[in-house]
């Protein structure tokens, strides 16, 4: 499904732009570059890639900003590399509608799943089926029905709409504020983010074999969860 797909690279460091562009023909993607967010901005319109690579330090507008103008006209995944490493900057970038981020140095391995799993997720689309079956875990969204190896299992409602926008967006990371905003509306993030460890605490007890140690529902620190979908 995502053989072929065009990706376009958007780093201003010819080292990286190379090492993609082997990495990524490597794998049968076809790829696409620009040094600047104008030049981004301007393929992105002109050759409609399945997917964009962007950096967050860009010499003429920050990574982010070229985000923000791309997500006026167009939902195509994005990844943000990025130096930054702190919690702020990450949700920053996945508020600001990036599908996923990866620190640099970063593995190349690690970015093509990365890249794999945003282009299944966008090819799929969140109605493409009302069954998703994720690592062991099958969820039948007609009948809100959740099942672990067969078995089903009893959860709450709240419990049931947090496991579903997770595994709507399962391989990526869902932010604190988008599961609040999601799953109980327009609440505020810093009373309500109590609520949200404590179920999803209680869900993991129901969906992981080893609670203490989870596999399947994975916290990134400071920023959100990550519902592991599939093998990448």
């Amino acid at each position: 499904m995502t053989q072929g797909a065009k990706i376009l690279v958007a780093d201003d460091e010819t080292a990286i732009r190379k090492m993609l562009d082997v990495a990524l023909r490597g794998h049968g993607f076809q790829v696409l570059e620009a040094k600047t967010g104008e030049e981004a901005l301007l393929v992105a319109s002109m050759e409609r890639p399945d997917l964009i690579v962007l950096d967050w330090s860009l010499p003429d507008m920050e990574g982010i900003e070229v985000l923000r103008k791309l997500r006026e006209w167009s939902p195509v995944p994005v990844i943000m590399l990025t130096v930054r490493d702190a919690e702020e900057d990450k949700v920053m970038a996945l508020d600001g509608g990036a599908d996923d981020y990866v620190v640099k140095p970063f593995g190349v391995k690690e970015l093509l799943a990365r890249i794999r799993v945003a282009l299944r997720h966008a090819y799929r689309g969140d109605t493409a089926s009302p069954v998703l079956d994720l690592h062991g875990i099958r969820i039948d969204l007609q009948e809100r029905r959740v099942y672990k190896d067969g078995e089903l299992l009893r959860l709450t409602p709240i419990e049931y709409d947090l496991l579903k926008v997770l595994a709507q967006n399962a391989g990526k990371v869902v932010t604190h504020a988008q599961l609040l905003r999601q799953v109980w509306g327009d609440v505020d993030p810093d009373n309500a983010s109590q609520y949200l460890r404590v179920y999803i605490s209680h869900l993991r007890k129901k969906i992981e074999n080893d609670p203490a140690h989870p596999r399947r529902l994975l916290t990134e620190p400071g920023v959100g969860y990550r519902l592991i979908g599939e093998e990448v």
